[in-house]
């Protein structure tokens, strides 16, 4: 639309073309940003579905799926970054093939697609990757209640959940030593008073109630909800990844639909790409054309040259040399 405007006409189709070209030449950066994001302590993941054209049979619904390194809540300032894959369904295979290997934890929402990253499917024995609930995702399942009906036990539970979230607000940005001092202090006595109410609620509830299902969501997977008390770098809940996933909630606006699986995968990279740019206060235009410019030709062993935040860095000292 925008190349309309100017009056130049260029066909979708090689549009499509071009991108697909410059996916494949912007790949080993992706990849690099992915493996920068699995050497930290601890990974924030979600997705989210989308549209999936088929091979003349209808549409899908496929599955981008994010990735999330931030620290800085915990005032770790190692620059943040964001990765994207791309699927066409929603298997727990797809998250176990993307952090095979990773030892840390894995804040996420109780998808039960996660479950094996967390522990044997057969000897149930744990594995590396450990489990970190997500309060925002219990919260709102009280808050849909409340939307659609009044429910003063929802809406005490809501109340109850918005007082270890105060708790969190003082904290943010110090470190983790202190962190888990004050939640220790302050949040582990509310939560085991909120286990105690939640338990008593949901014994007077009907088990096929969504009141009941709402009680039963942080119960169920209690060790996961309180574990942030005891490692001051976790977060309370999965809120940054789900901000890294705005994007791809606005551009499903735009673009309504994935034409292919190639399609989906350059998307992810993209929504990768620029995500870490912003992130790390990167514009990403400036960062696309001056990286594609010079990616074909740059040796591959110097390839972090070009993540977002090198990249900056490298222009800034560039700046000031020239003013020198």
């Amino acid at each position: 639309m925008i190349f309309r405007r100017v009056g130049l006409h260029i066909d979708r189709d090689v549009m499509s073309r071009w991108a697909r070209k410059l996916a494949w030449l912007l790949a080993p950066l992706g990849e690099r940003l992915f493996a920068y994001i699995r050497e930290a302590a601890k990974i924030h993941g979600d997705d989210t579905p989308v549209a999936l054209l088929g091979n003349g049979d209808g549409s899908r619904t496929g599955h981008f799926w994010v990735y999330l390194r931030d620290d800085r809540s915990s005032g770790d300032m190692s620059p943040p970054a964001v990765a994207f894959r791309f699927s066409a369904d929603r298997g727990g295979a797809h998250p176990a093939e993307h952090l095979a290997g990773y030892q840390g934890y894995l804040q996420a929402d109780g998808f039960a697609g996660y479950n094996a990253l967390y522990r044997d499917p057969k000897t149930k024995a744990p594995r590396d990757i450990v489990e970190v609930g997500c309060w925002a995702h219990s919260r709102r399942k009280f808050t849909d209640i409340l939307e659609k009906s009044p429910s003063p036990i929802a809406a005490e539970a809501v109340v109850r959940i918005a007082e270890i979230f105060a708790i969190e607000r003082d904290i943010k940005g110090t470190p983790p030593d202190e962190r888990r001092r004050i939640r220790q202090i302050k949040a582990v006595p509310k939560l085991e008073a909120l286990r105690v109410w939640l338990e008593t609620q949901n014994r007077g509830l009907s088990s096929d109630s969504n009141l009941a299902r709402a009680c039963r969501y942080p119960l169920n997977r209690w060790q996961a909800m309180i574990r942030y008390c005891d490692d001051g770098r976790l977060e309370i809940s999965n809120n940054l990844v789900e901000n890294a996933l705005r994007g791809v909630a606005l551009g499903r606006r735009n673009w309504m639909f994935v034409g292919s699986m190639k399609g989906g995968e350059a998307a992810a990279l993209f929504y990768a790409l620029a995500g870490t740019c912003r992130l790390n206060g990167v514009e990403p235009e400036a960062w696309f054309t001056d990286v594609i410019e010079r990616i074909g030709s740059h040796p591959i062993n110097r390839i972090d040259d070009f993540l977002p935040w090198r990249w900056q860095a490298a222009r800034l000292t560039n700046d000031l040399e020239k003013a020198a």
